[in-house]
């Protein structure tokens, strides 16, 4: 299957995606993920990015295009994928358009994940992540509590809790409006494709997972 899904920061599509990857044995390509990972590596267009992930603002087209690129020419991703955080915008989708046709590997589904926004502050300020195993907590919400207790499993000792940049209270503010005015659009574009599913993504992640595999449950059995 070919899916994108779709929604506000912290609507869940990381860990939506992650369960996807268990179910279907297809890769999360997450722009994010990606951005961040050529960061690190210190890559030119992981430099280039860095100013627009620390302020909430989008990465340029042309380097999320040359990312997601890279990463569908890859083995595993031929059987199929998950797309989560791209595209965020009317141009970048109508270029994974031509992308994938040219590949001869258009999309089966679009999933929008919608959470009331009052929600979403404090699911991204509070979220924190280890710096050693990358496991991701919340320290104002009781889904994914903190455990202070839990090792971490890569050190033994307690987990490094760090905040990402881009996860600030402020920031979060930005890049809501960013997300209304830049790729809200997107819900009506897919639908009037056909590709568009909508879920309630509150409340209980195993649910919220329910639901999700019943959305895609009609592009299975076509595809």
């Amino acid at each position: 299957m070919r899916i994108v899904l779709l929604g506000a920061p912290g609507s869940g599509k990381g860990t939506q995606s992650q369960r996807l990857v268990q179910k279907l044995g297809i890769p999360q390509i997450s722009s994010g993920d990606l951005l961040r990972a050529a960061l690190a590596r210190g890559t030119p267009l992981g430099l280039q990015a860095k100013a627009a992930m620390d302020a909430g603002r989008l990465v340029d087209d042309s380097i999320v295009l040359g990312m997601i690129r890279e990463r569908l020419s890859e083995p595993d991703a031929r059987a199929g994928f998950i797309l989560d955080g791209f595209p965020r915008n009317l141009a970048q989708a109508q270029a994974l358009k031509e992308m994938l046709t040219s590949l001869g590997q258009p999309l089966d589904a679009v999933v929008q994940l919608e959470v009331d926004y009052r929600e979403l502050v404090p699911r991204i300020s509070g979220r924190r992540s280890c710096a050693d195993c990358g496991r991701v907590c919340n320290v104002l919400t009781a889904a994914q509590a903190c455990d202070p207790a839990e090792p971490c499993p890569k050190t033994g000792k307690p987990h490094r809790l760090v905040q990402r940049p881009d996860d600030n209270e402020a920031t979060v503010t930005e890049r809501l409006r960013v997300y209304d005015e830049q790729t809200r659009p997107l819900v009506e574009y897919y639908r009037s494709r056909g590709l568009l599913r909508s879920i309630d993504a509150q409340g209980d992640p195993d649910e919220v997972t329910r639901r999700l595999t019943a959305a895609l449950s009609p592009a299975r059995s076509l595809g």
